[in-house]
């Protein structure tokens, strides 16, 4: 099942559609054990932001070799808007998407999943638009206290809000800041984290949304 919705909209209706689509996030594994193919996203903008461009590329796993990319470009309708930031970024990512040939078992996103105000980042929006497993792999936090991580690659503590677990701080290699990772759609956080640690072979970053973000940024 896929979702669809306007994306001709207001802030107010924006939220209020944040807040009906949460509860088809799904945090339970669905797909394949060993994803073959995991696709990542990233978005940048051009013409001083009037149009969004974003890139998806799509790497075998665990061999992590480039099988396909693709680029879209479209002109940018939503503000910026601090937690609605998919409402700006995903018309160019699902357009992406689209121009790809192969569909992926994975999405993992540049950005939030399910550690978000509303429970209801980037990675969830498009998990659950395109009905594909997605993660989300953030450089920062949005939301969530949580303790130190271990200078050690692997480890990670919980990110709370509260008593609730949004996500994980993930400490990708040693000596470099964390990354933080929370579910998208038909995935848990344990899965997540252990995808995640598979394709941060060298760098901090996945290769799935490096890669992407050279394309998105270039």
């Amino acid at each position: 099942m896929t979702i669809s919705h306007s994306w001709n909209l207001s802030p107010k209706a924006a939220r209020e559609i944040q807040e009906e689509l949460r509860a088809l996030v799904v945090q339970r594994d669905i797909g394949p054990a060993v994803p073959a193919l995991v696709a990542g996203i990233d978005i940048g903008f051009e013409q001083a932001g009037q149009v969004t461009r974003a890139a998806a590329v799509v790497l075998t796993y665990p061999e992590l070799e480039v099988v396909e990319e693709a680029i879209a470009r479209r002109k940018t309708r939503f503000p910026y808007v601090p937690g609605l930031l998919s409402f700006r970024e995903c018309p160019a990512a699902l357009a992406a998407l689209d121009r790809l040939t192969r569909r992926p078992d994975i999405l993992v996103c540049d950005g939030q999943g399910y550690a978000h105000p509303r429970r209801f980042g980037l990675a969830c929006h498009l998990g659950v638009i395109t009905d594909i497993p997605s993660i989300g792999v953030a450089k920062s936090r949005l939301i969530g206290a949580h303790e130190p991580v271990p200078d050690e690659k692997g480890a990670w503590v919980p990110l709370l809000d509260g008593e609730e677990v949004l996500g994980a701080v993930l400490r990708t290699r040693v000596g470099v800041k964390p990354v933080y990772v929370s579910v998208g759609h038909k995935i848990t956080l344990s899965r997540a984290i252990d995808l995640v640690l598979g394709l941060t072979p060298r760098y901090r970053l996945p290769e799935t949304t490096r890669r992407a973000h050279r394309l998105a940024s270039g």
